[in-house]
């Protein structure tokens, strides 16, 4: 089952009025190329389409495993590999990156449930979400989770070449629970999970995954 996630409900109705008012300006303009005007119909029911699967929202169960880190979008792992830190943890992490095309849903999901302890915008450029300086460069904004463990989870929303827009609810202190949706990044982007560098590891390079179902990795 799937509705419409409430950040394209201005953009959908900007969509609607644009399309039609140019379907109108059309036929006013140019009566007799009937033709032409189903042709112009068929490609704005096209793009109307389009702008709304990407704004679907789909009905998910919640997913609460203290001991498990879920994914916060659907999409592509890009990359797993140990890394430095610079902007909050300044040390050794694992970095899990998944890749959003167009085509994926949009919602950020929290991986864990617990207090967030940081939030952070950066403004920045908007390179190809697989660019290895993506991730501290890009337009990006960065979430930190304390879980009741006390295990800190990073999580950072980048745009890429596409996405121009980064949606981010949480504010520092507010408790949410695994699953609760944290944000929306509209039209593809990326999002990087920096996790304790012993937790253990659940998918692999390349695996499709579903933000709320898969599994990421599992805390020590």
């Amino acid at each position: 089952m799937m509705t419409i996630h409430r950040e394209g409900y201005k953009i959908i109705s900007v969509t609607i009025f644009g399309l039609a008012a140019m379907n109108f300006a059309f036929i006013y303009i140019f009566p007799s190329l009937s033709h032409y005007q189903n042709v112009l119909l068929l490609i704005s029911l096209f793009i109307f389409l389009s702008v709304v699967s990407f704004f679907r929202k789909p009905i998910r169960r919640i997913f609460v495993d203290d001991t498990k880190i879920i994914a916060p979008a659907d999409g592509k792992i890009v990359a797993i590999e140990e890394v430095y830190e610079p902007e909050y943890f300044k040390d050794k992490r694992l970095q899990v990156s998944v890749f959003m095309s167009p085509s994926n849903v949009h919602i950020n999901w929290m991986p864990v449930s617990g207090k967030i302890e940081y939030v952070k915008y950066h403004p920045g450029k908007f390179l190809v979400a697989w660019h290895p300086k993506c991730s501290t460069e890009n337009e990006r904004n960065t979430i930190v989770i304390q879980d009741e463990e006390g295990d800190e989870i990073l999580v950072r929303q980048i745009a890429g070449f596409l996405a121009r827009r980064i949606v981010s609810y949480p504010t520092v202190g507010q408790e949410l629970e695994q699953g609760n949706e944290f944000g929306f990044i509209k039209f593809g982007s990326r999002v990087d999970l920096f996790l304790p560098i012993d937790a253990q590891i659940e998918v692999e390079m390349g695996q499709k995954v579903k933000g709320n179902k898969t599994i990421l990795a599992t805390l020590p």
